[in-house]
């Protein structure tokens, strides 16, 4: 039974991220090596930010759901993430489409082999069966959106014509605000839950809502000016 179950989360885990690669159609572009040098990008930043957060905040009994000014500071260190995913996206020659996607999934697909893998092999092929564990592989396919929508995301900030479109409100501003959005979901939604006391199942619908809401305005600003600038 637990070892069904373990199969269940591995499947749930790693089935949409090949879906995603594979009908992506990134086979084209010869983009699986880039997804692998994307990840290697990735344990690179984690292991800079595992070194900030080492250096200048020492553990401490403070929750990390509680909303502060350490934590907020803490949180800040994820502004790594996008220097990392700028990193990769300027390595990758092509269309935009290419370049997110495969900045997305190959950021996705190194998280969740460092993160969840481990995790499962020990936790989910345990004697007792626990939600966590399929909780943990929903969100990890949240992550895939999330990511993606960070990747599109720097990439509309390093576009110098982001500001020929013709907007009331400034698109680069608002490209910025998504992003530091994205940059903060966790300590948003983690310190909302521990104020209202939200359930995981609930965590995990707020996520899945959150990163729906900032893809679908990220979505109008990337379908305009790939139309701008002709990339179809």
């Amino acid at each position: 039974m637990t070892l069904y179950h373990f199969g269940n989360c591995v499947t749930l885990l790693y089935v949409p991220h090949y879906l995603t690669y594979k009908y992506a159609n990134l086979s084209e572009y010869g983009a699986f090596w880039k997804c692998i040098q994307g990840g290697i990008i990735y344990t690179f930043t984690q292991l800079c930010k595992m070194l900030i957060l080492a250096t200048f905040f020492p553990a401490n009994e403070a929750s990390i759901t509680t909303l502060s000014l350490t934590n907020f500071l803490k949180s800040s260190v994820d502004l790594a993430d996008i220097a990392g995913i700028y990193v990769i996206l300027q390595s990758i020659p092509g269309k935009g489409h290419a370049k997110v996607m495969t900045a997305g999934i190959g950021w996705a697909g190194a998280e969740i082999l460092l993160t969840r893998f481990l995790l499962l092999w020990v936790g989910a092929r345990g004697t007792e069966f626990d939600w966590k564990y399929t909780q943990k592989c929903l969100e990890s396919n949240i992550n895939l959106m999330h990511h993606i929508l960070t990747a599109a995301l720097v990439w509309l900030w390093s576009r110098h014509d982001l500001s020929k479109l013709q907007s009331k409100f400034s698109p680069f501003a608002a490209v910025s605000i998504l992003l530091l959005l994205s940059v903060y979901r966790s300590v948003i939604i983690d310190s909302l839950a521990a104020w209202l006391l939200i359930d995981p199942w609930s965590i995990i619908a707020i996520k899945g809502v959150y990163t729906i809401f900032l893809g679908l305005i990220m979505l109008k600003y990337y379908t305009r000016l790939s139309t701008l600038i002709g990339m179809y």
